[in-house]
């Protein structure tokens, strides 16, 4: 595996990083994974129906389809 960080870079990140507050670390972590959130419905085509947008958010967030019954009780 390439790696493109030194061993010595690294070790300064994982220190830097331990500094943080749990909340600080929190918080980062959340505003992270809405920027990327807001980088996939970007990409997503715009004329989808709420349930084909919902799919394919879940799955280009996850990785995975969602349950087949998830849809269940709302009307197609």
């Amino acid at each position: 595996m390439l790696m493109d960080t030194t061993r010595n870079m690294e070790e300064l990140q994982n220190e830097l990083w331990m500094k943080k507050t749990p909340q600080e670390r929190a918080r980062f972590a959340s505003s992270m994974f809405a920027a990327c959130r807001k980088a996939i419905i970007a990409s997503l085509p715009k004329d989808l129906s709420e349930q084909e947008f919902k799919k394919q958010l879940y799955f280009r967030t996850y990785g995975e389809q969602l349950p087949e019954d998830f849809f269940k009780n709302e009307p197609k």
